[in-house]
């Protein structure tokens, strides 16, 4: 008896559940920030718990999201990823947030 759904969403299926379990497949390069409003906020895509937060770049909300990602070994990544926005945008104020989340200890291991 041939099957109702397509062979995409089959694999679909099969690629969300290989994801539960703490397991994480990701093809290419995850990024953990998408600078939004100039630099003013920002998506931080949280690989530890699956959630995507909106938050202003200057908010302590920011700082603590940063703060578990890095906790969690994702620190060096993390700032890498800073480094290259201040970089590319450099009118945004991204090292103005890495200086920030350095002096909040936050890549501190």
């Amino acid at each position: 008896m041939a099957s109702n759904t397509s062979k995409t969403a089959r694999a679909s299926v099969r690629a969300g559940q290989a994801g539960q379990g703490g397991a994480l497949s990701v093809l290419g390069e995850f990024k953990y920030l998408i600078p939004l409003n100039g630099g003013k906020h920002a998506y931080v895509r949280n690989l530890t718990n699956g959630k995507t937060a909106h938050l202003r770049t200057d908010s302590d909300a920011f700082v603590e999201e940063i703060r578990v990602l890095a906790a969690a070994g994702h620190a060096a990544k993390i700032r890498a990823e800073i480094n290259n926005l201040a970089t590319t945008y450099p009118n945004d104020g991204w090292e103005a947030t890495e200086k920030r989340l350095v002096a909040a200890g936050v890549f501190e291991g």
